[in-house]
This record gives C-alpha cells, structure tokens and sequence, in this order.
C-alpha cells in the first residue's frame, strides 16, 4: 500500500495575499465585528435592566443577539488573527470545532427566527400572556439550541470521518463544511445528500413557518 500521510493541520487561504490589502480588510472586518457586538450585547444589557422588556418577543430577541453574537465570535477573531500573519493555519481540532460552532448557532438562529414569528402570530389574541407563557417559549428556546447542536452533530462527525490526505489548504476564510469536502481524498457522495437534505429541509420548514406566521397576521 502507498504511504499515506493524514492532514493533523489545516492552511485557511483567506480572501487575498496582497499585504496592503489585508491590512484594509483587517480594519474593515474589526470594525464591522466590534459594531455587530456592541450592538447585539447593548440590546442584551437594555433588556435585562428595563422592566418594561420582559416580555417573550424580546426575550427572543436578546437570545437571537446573543446567537448573533456568538455566531461572528466564531470565525471573525481567528480571520482577523490570520489577516496580520504569515502562517494561516488551523488544527484539525480547532477546525472540527469551528465547523461544530458555525453549524450550531446557524441552525439555531434559523429556528429562533421561526420561533419568533410564531410569537408573533400568537401576539395578536388577547390572550397572548397564555398562549406564549413560560412553558411554552422557554421549550421553544431550548429546541431551536437543541437542533442546532444536533444538526451540527451530524455535520461534524460525517465530515471528520472522512480522510484528509492529500491537501490541507481550505480555499475559505473559516473551516466550513464544501471547502471541507473539496479536498477530502474520500468519496464525498454520502456527505453531500446528508447537506443537501437536512440544510435544504430545515431551510424549507422554517421559511415557510415564517411565511404562514405574517401570512396569516397579514
């Protein structure tokens, strides 16, 4: 059998290797970064401290910013690092735990953003303050995390199983799932239903609670 080394490190390419360049974007991206955090942790702090907040539709919301949040705490510190640096790399563990992180708050923001139009549909009767309790918003909170660690899950073990032997450069700025793929010397058949069905599905059903949510406000 040919010898066969496993990839243990991985190269993130990046947007650019023109040094002027990544300066521009290494400020462009932190200030976007810093402006995305501040805002989200600022609605967080404001609904804590203001009594007149405490209501479902923006504890969602702090939960959504706080998703938000972590989603761009995810990929954003580690590209910026990768901006002023010559060696763009990354472990396999770190890029496991990357992709694990990334799949997770995606998932669970696009079931959060379901949630919170139901919330809305709900808030119409005069009897919102039963129909979205405690007992039911709180569940609703924790199954869209639930989901995304469960989505996420699967995505991470069926895309590491996989063999990385022949190259180690991630055309991408983050360790996400295609780039993954691309070089993966295994056959890369049964990963790419998995993302289709299950990406393309929970796409479909929360869009379309969305829709038939405002539908039916409208």
């Amino acid at each position: 059998m040919p010898n066969v080394t496993e990839v243990t490190m991985f190269m993130l390419k990046g947007f650019t290797d023109n040094p002027e360049l990544q300066i521009i974007l290494f400020f462009l991206f932190l200030a976007i970064y810093l402006f995305t955090l501040i805002g989200n942790l600022g609605l967080i702090v404001l609904v804590m401290v203001d009594s007149r907040l405490h209501n479902p539709m923006y504890y969602f919301l702090s939960v959504l910013s706080s998703v938000d949040a972590c989603f761009s705490s995810i990929t954003t510190p580690h590209m910026l690092v990768d901006f002023m640096s010559k060696s763009k790399v990354i472990s396999l563990f770190g890029c496991a735990t990357q992709m694990f992180l990334l799949v997770t708050f995606g998932t669970t923001e696009c079931f959060l953003l379901a949630a919170m139009a139901y919330d809305r549909y709900v808030a119409i009767p005069l009897l919102y303050s039963v129909s979205m309790s405690p007992r039911v918003y709180v569940p609703l909170i924790i199954a869209s995390h639930v989901g995304g660690i469960l989505h996420a899950s699967l995505h991470t073990v069926a895309t590491f199983s996989l063999s990385f032997c022949a190259s180690n450069e991630i055309r991408h700025v983050f360790c996400d799932i295609p780039p993954l793929l691309a070089i993966s010397c295994s056959d890369t058949h049964m990963n790419q239903l998995l993302l289709f069905c299950f990406v393309s599905s929970i796409e479909i059903v929360t869009i379309l609670i969305v829709l038939i949510s405002y539908g039916f406000i409208l």
